[in-house]
C-alpha cells in the first residue's frame, strides 16, 4: 500500500482509503488486454498487500510473463521509491518513483501510490492498484500464460466460501491490525483489538482439525491471510500493539503459518529486515525515533509443523514452483528459509 498515514478519522478510528483504480487487464480487451512481457508488477517486499502478488505470481509461473519492480521498504510521504536499483531507477521503466507511473497515467488514485501496481510498460503508465482483483485476474485472466503443473487458486466450485473466509479475514485481520495500530482513540483501538482476537481464536479453532481455510489446498483465502500472519510477531505485536499474545503462541495458526512459510512461493517472499524498517522507520507517528527492533528471532519460522498429518495437498493435481530467479530472491539473511 501506501504510506499507511490516512489516518484515523474524526471518531480516532483509522480509516483505510479504499478508492483504488479499478483498471482490469483482461483477455480480448482493446486497451489493456493480457500479453505476455507487456507489463511490469510493482511490489515492495516489505508490504502484505503487494505480498499477496508476489505470491500469486509465483504460485502460478508468471515470473517470465509479467515482470518485477522492487521498491525499497522505505519512502517518503508521495511515493514507493525504487532505490534498491542501481542509480536508485527502476531498470525497464526508467523511473525513481513510483509516482511518476502514476502520473503518466493522469489516474484518479484515491488511494495514493500504493503497491501493487502494474505498470505498463511501452507507455510507462500504471494500469491497476486494485489488490483484491490483481490476484484474482492473475489466476483467471492470465491462465494460458501459467506453468504446466500451476494449481488453481480460486477453482469454480470453492468460490463463494473461498471470498466468504477472505472477506471476514480482511475485516477482522489484514485491515484490523492497521484499524488497532493507528487508532487515536482507546475505544477505537479496543474494539478493533477485540474483533482481532476473536477472529484469530475462530482461526486458530478451525485450523486444527483442518491444514487450509478452504478445502484440501492451498487457495486464494491462504493467500490473502498469510501475508498477515507472518509479519505478525515481527511487527504488528509490538509497533500496532496488538499484544494479547504472539502468533507464536498459537499453536495452530503458528503451525499453519509455518506450513505455507516452508511451502515455495511464500516464504521466498520474504524480507524480514525489509518487513521492519518498512513499519518502524515510516510510521514516524508511532516510533518517532525511528529505532528498528534486533529481533524477534526468526528460526522458529523454519522448525517441524507436522501440519501434514492432517491430510490436503497443497498443490492439489498441481505441483509447487520451480526456484525463484536469482534476480528475484531475497537477501542473503533476510529469512531463515533463504537460501534453502
Amino acid at each position: 500500500m501506501g504510506s499507511e498515514t490516512s489516518y484515523a478519522d474524526d471518531t480516532g478510528a483509522y480509516a483505510r482509503d479504499t478508492d483504488y483504480i479499478s483498471t482490469r487487464i483482461t483477455r480480448g480487451d482493446d486497451e489493456w488486454p493480457v500479453e505476455a512481457g507487456r507489463y511490469r508488477l510493482a511490489a515492495a517486499r516489505a508490504c502484505p498487500w503487494a505480498n499477496r502478488a508476489l505470491i500469486a505470481r509465483r504460485l502460478y509461473g508468471l515470473d517470465d510473463v509479467i515482470s518485477l519492480a522492487l521498491a525499497g521498504p522505505t519512502h517518503g510521504e508521495e511515493s514507493w521509491t525504487f532505490d534498491l536499483d542501481p542509480g536508485e531507477r527502476d531498470p525497464v521503466l526508467d523511473i525513481h518513483l513510483l509516482r511518476e507511473a502514476y502520473e503518466a497515467r493522469d489516474a484518479d488514485a484515491g488511494s495514493g501510490v500504493t503497491v501493487p501496481a502494474i505498470v505498463d510498460v511501452p507507455s510507462g503508465k500504471v494500469v491497476t492498484n486494485d489488490f483484491h482483483q490483481i490476484t484474482l485476474d492473475l489466476g483467471q485472466e492470465w491462465a494460458e500464460h501459467h506453468r504446466p503443473g500451476a494449481h488453481d487458486l480460486f477453482p469454480s466450485e470453492l468460490r463463494d466460501e473461498i471470498l466468504e473466509v477472505a472477506d471476514a479475514n480482511y475485516r477482522d485481520v489484514n485491515n484490523a491490525v492497521y484499524e488497532a495500530g493507528f487508532a487515536t482513540d482507546a475505544g477505537a483501538y479496543r474494539e478493533a483489538y477485540d474483533r482481532l482476537f476473536s477472529r484469530l481464536d475462530e482461526l486458530e479453532e478451525q485450523l486444527t482439525d483442518r491444514r487450509f481455510l478452504v478445502g484440501e489446498t492451498i487457495t486464494e483465502a491462504d493467500v490473502r491471510l498469510w501475508p498477515t500472519l507472518v509479519r505478525f510477531d515481527a511487527v504488528y505485536h509490538n509497533h500496532f500493539k496488538c499484544n494479547r499474545n504472539k502468533l507464536s503462541e498459537m499453536p495452530a495458526l503458528w503451525g499453519y503459518a509455518r506450513d505455507l512459510f516452508q511451502t515455495p512461493g511464500f516464504g521466498d517472499t520474504i524480507d524480514f529486515p525489509q518487513i521492519k524498517e518498512h513499519y518502524y522507520g515510516v510510521h514516524r507517528q508511532l516510533n518517532p525515533s525511528g529505532i528498528v527492533p534486533i529481533g524477534p528471532e526468526t528460526t522458529g519460522w523454519t522448525t517441524a509443523h507436522d501440519r501434514d498429518q492432517l491430510g490436503g495437498r497443497p498443490f492439489g493435481d498441481g505441483s509447487p514452483p520451480g526456484e525463484v530467479a536469482a534476480d528475484e530472491a531475497p537477501d542473503e539473511g533476510a529469512n531463515p528459509y533463504w537460501p534453502r
